[in-house]
Order: structure tokens, then sequence, then C-alpha cells
């Protein structure tokens, strides 16, 4: 039962991207990368990298596989890209391998960029993956137009999670780490699927080297610039969209950071786990590549239509904030070379009429 669970959760439907998988030798390992679609011209590769627990099918597979998100892979290449160890057949590491730190992984994406040739990539990363991104996007700031970090925590582990962590066997831990005490306590078939592809589908010595390098990070030490204060300041310079779960514990981990970062272009919004609402997040993302120009005449999603065809509202469900991406007409935008230039200081909250606002960058559930 547990085995059909996770072949209905983790492998959809076959596409028609081209589709290979590459080793790329650095200075710290071998990193496993899957390359869907073929890199088009100057334009960004959508790079993912997954959370611990997890490797880049079970993390994103649910996602890439909507349907709404095939229209999106037209338009780009995708990159994903499993920490060493973690995809599926991973060999054990041999005694005495010294698996390389957050930074380290991060230090190591300019290689996988140049494996494939890629001149920039947008990022969606979860966890650890958001960690390592953003990490990625501070030291190499040219390399990344756009980030998508989802529960993403910047801060070092405390004294009392280290404690917590110590006396807490591996599965439990990492499933603490998904899932929020609402999840764990009433969606038993979910947490008992992810428990078993933890235990069964994942290489535990490897695993366990990668929780111990992400427990082991820093703080990113992320600074808001202050006008007037000083001039250079360590902050995301790209277009970001953060994102946590409604009952995520990463949800003052993730709030945090967004007080620190510059606050053109970083907007925080609220989803269920990755899997759970893959139509949301696929939303969200795509007017946020359209917010950067891309996509200008992209067709709305299928969540839209549904809710244009229903007649419902365009208030999210707590009705306290109102959504700004069912006017397709006001969507369409040019795109120009100049892509450090455009504008993101939008509000996230801007009227449906209003034809400058960043699109449908909160999704309320």
């Amino acid at each position: 039962y547990l085995t059909s669970r996770l072949a209905a959760l983790f492998r959809g439907r076959t596409t028609d991207f081209t589709l290979s998988e590459h080793d790329v030798e650095t200075p710290h390992g071998r990193i496993h990368c899957t390359m869907k679609g073929m890199p088009k011209g100057d334009r960004p590769v959508i790079l993912t990298f997954h959370d611990i627990g997890l490797n880049h099918k079970t993390c994103f597979d649910s996602m890439f596989q909507h349907e709404d998100m095939q229209e999106i892979m037209q338009h780009f290449a995708v990159c994903h890209v499993d920490a060493p160890g973690q995809h599926e057949g991973a060999n054990t590491f041999s005694t005495g391998y010294e698996y390389p730190s957050m930074d380290q992984l991060s230090e190591s994406l300019p290689l996988v960029l140049k494996h494939f040739g890629l001149k920039s990539i947008i990022g969606i990363a979860v966890g650890a993956g958001a960690y390592i991104l953003a990490r990625f996007a501070l030291d190499y700031p040219a390399l990344v137009e756009g980030l998508v970090l989802v529960n993403i925590n910047h801060c070092a582990e405390g004294w009392m999670d280290w404690a917590a962590n110590k006396v807490t066997a591996l599965p439990e831990m990492l499933i603490g780490h998904l899932f929020g005490k609402e999840e764990i306590s009433n969606n038993h078939d979910l947490i008992a699927t992810y428990r078993h592809h933890i235990m069964n589908d994942m290489n535990q010595y490897n695993l366990h080297h990668f929780v111990k390098a992400y427990n082991s990070r820093r703080d990113l030490e992320i600074e808001r610039p202050i006008p007037g204060g000083k001039v250079s300041v360590r902050t995301l310079k790209c277009p970001s969209l953060l994102v946590v779960g409604d009952s995520s514990p990463a949800v003052d981990a993730v709030v945090s950071p967004n007080t620190h970062c510059n606050p053109n272009g970083k907007q925080v919004a609220n989803f269920p786990l990755l899997t759970q609402q893959p139509a949301k997040l696929t939303e969200a993302f795509k007017y946020f590549i359209q917010g950067m120009g891309y996509m200008p005449a992209a067709s709305m999603t299928r969540l839209v239509r549904s809710r244009t065809a229903s007649g419902s509202s365009i208030h999210s469900m707590d009705g306290n904030r109102s959504r700004s991406h069912t006017n397709e007409g006001n969507r369409s935008r040019s795109h120009t070379n100049e892509k450090r230039g455009r504008s993101h200081t939008d509000s996230m909250e801007g009227t449906a009429n209003s034809s400058t606002a960043l699109k449908s960058t909160e999704v309320s559930c």
C-alpha cells in the first residue's frame, strides 16, 4: 500500500521533454543533475534544489508534472540538482568521506552551470536547498535572476534544536522538519508515506551526512538596505518569492529573513507542503516569472480558469487579502534585455485593475 502511495505521489506521467542525467565533478565530490529540455539561448534555466530527507523527484515531481507547469517548461529548460548521495540509487559513501558543507555545496553550483553552459538561473528550492540557493545568490548575484525559496531558515541551528536532534531518531526528526504539528496529527496517510520513503528509499548513511551538514549551517547574515545607510550590504539582489506552508514549522524562520531582505521584490506567500498544493505554487511561480518580464502572453492557469468559470471571488479564503492576478489582459509585458532594470517594487495586494502590480505573488490557501 505504501509503495503504491509513493508511486502515486512521486511518479507522474511522462513528458515529451528531453531528459538527461549527469554527474558533475566538483572539488567537493560529484553532484548528480537531471536536465529536462534544452537551454534556450540566453534565457535562464530553472534550477531546483531539494530539502533534507528528499531528492529532486520526491520534492518537485508533483509540481513539475502539473499541467500548468508544462507551458512554463516550453519556455525554460529545468536543471534538477541532487545533493551528493541523495539521488535514487546513490552508492554509499566510502568510510572517511568528508561531506561538503552548505557553503561548499553553494560554491559547487557555478561548476554545474559551467558544465551545462548556462549563463543564469531562476532558482526554486525547499528547506536546505533554499538555504544553499540563497547563499549562492548572495555570493554570485550575476548568475541568479530570481529565486523562489520554500521554507527557508537563514539562521544557524540553535543549541536547543541541536540537543533535540541529538536525541530524536533521524526519520522522526525529518518528519518534524518537513511537516507542522497539525499535519503530523491529522494526515496520517501522508506522514506514513513520507516516513516509509525516508526509511526505505533513501540511503541512510548518505542521508545522515546531508542532515549533519544542514544542521551545521551558519547564519546567512542577510541585511536590509537602509536609505542613507551603508551603500554595500549583503542582501538578495534578485526578485525573490519566499514561500511557507500554512502550518509549516518554518513559518517564523521564513518571516525573519523577509524582514532582513531588500523590500523591493521580496514577497511571502502561504502554502501547504509543496506536494499537496502544486497547482497553487505553479500559479504563483507563473506570475512571478511574468513579473520578471518572461512569458507575457501566457494563458491563465487551470486554477484561475476554474475560479473564473465558477464565478468565485478573487478574494483569499480568509477574506482579508485581495488577489491581483485574475485580470489576464493586464499581464502582458514586453521582455527586454535589461532584466536587472525591471521594477519589482509593486505591492502584492494591488487591485485586479492595476496594470503595474506584480501578479499573484501571494496565493492564500
